[in-house]
């Protein structure tokens, strides 16, 4: 495909998928994801010809003017759509197939130190969800969906919606119909278990409260007049009889002989 009808599909798609474009002269003079995806084509096109440092001046004037940051590497390919734009990071060996979309504070971040492949793979008609991680050679499939602030840290099978820290599959669709095929949430379902217990132990206060407040009026019942002593001590009546004299007297004189 030439250039020209490359940079066509590239506005083409972005109307197509942005309900805010209103004509391709807005696209081109007023989406930075546009900008960036044009001024990556050219850098990336030298530094597959070997240019030193020219290609990752234009990569930092493009994140100067764009606030997207596409490595001179990475390997983009047609109808790409970065909406809003502001703090992506696209690492030097990402790839990413044709009509995929990104969102903002997206990241295609590496986690080895070695001159290999190590940023993300995303195949054809995947969606990144905004503020996502994609951490490592993992591999995206095609028409995969990765909910925003998610971290992707292994393969996502494709028609896949992944979500949640680390990130998970939580459902499949399929693309022709729209179907959506939920799976089990063990880590939901924990957290509904926990939502029911609280309200439950919620209740069980309530209660208890009730309880304990119609127990004090019953003990304010009981309670005597103000004008009737409260004998705390044992009533002399009550006193236990006193030990006989005789029997604890100690013996005389003449008792023992002397």
């Amino acid at each position: 495909m030439s250039v020209l009808k490359s940079i066509k599909r590239d506005i083409n798609a972005i109307r197509d998928r942005d309900p805010a474009a209103r004509s391709a002269a807005e696209v081109v003079l007023a989406y930075p994801g546009f900008h960036a995806r044009e001024m990556h084509r050219l850098a990336h096109a030298l530094h597959r010809r070997g240019v030193p440092v020219v290609p990752r001046i234009i990569s930092n004037f493009s994140r100067f003017v764009t606030g997207i940051e596409i490595h001179p590497g990475a390997d983009i390919g047609e109808g790409l759509f970065i909406d809003h734009g502001m703090g992506v990071v696209i690492g030097e060996t990402a790839e990413i197939g044709d009509d995929c979309n990104i969102m903002q504070g997206v990241t295609l971040g590496g986690t080895s130190m070695h001159r290999s492949k190590r940023h993300p793979t995303l195949r054809n008609r995947v969606t990144v969800g905004a503020g996502a991680k994609l951490i490592g050679a993992v591999e995206i499939g095609d028409n995969a969906r990765i909910g925003a602030g998610s971290v992707v840290v292994t393969n996502v099978p494709e028609n896949a919606t992944v979500v949640g820290v680390p990130g998970h599959v939580v459902s499949y669709h399929d693309p022709g119909s729209d179907t959506i095929t939920k799976l089990p949430d063990p880590e939901w379902d924990r957290i509904d278990a926990l939502e029911r217990h609280i309200e439950r132990l919620d209740r069980l206060i309530l209660t208890l409260q009730d309880r304990l407040e119609c127990l004090g009026a019953h003990v304010g019942e009981a309670k005597p007049d103000a004008g009737e002593p409260v004998h705390l001590h044992r009533r002399r009546d009550d006193a236990p009889p006193a030990p006989d004299a005789s029997a604890s007297a100690l013996p005389n004189r003449e008792a023992i002989g002397g």
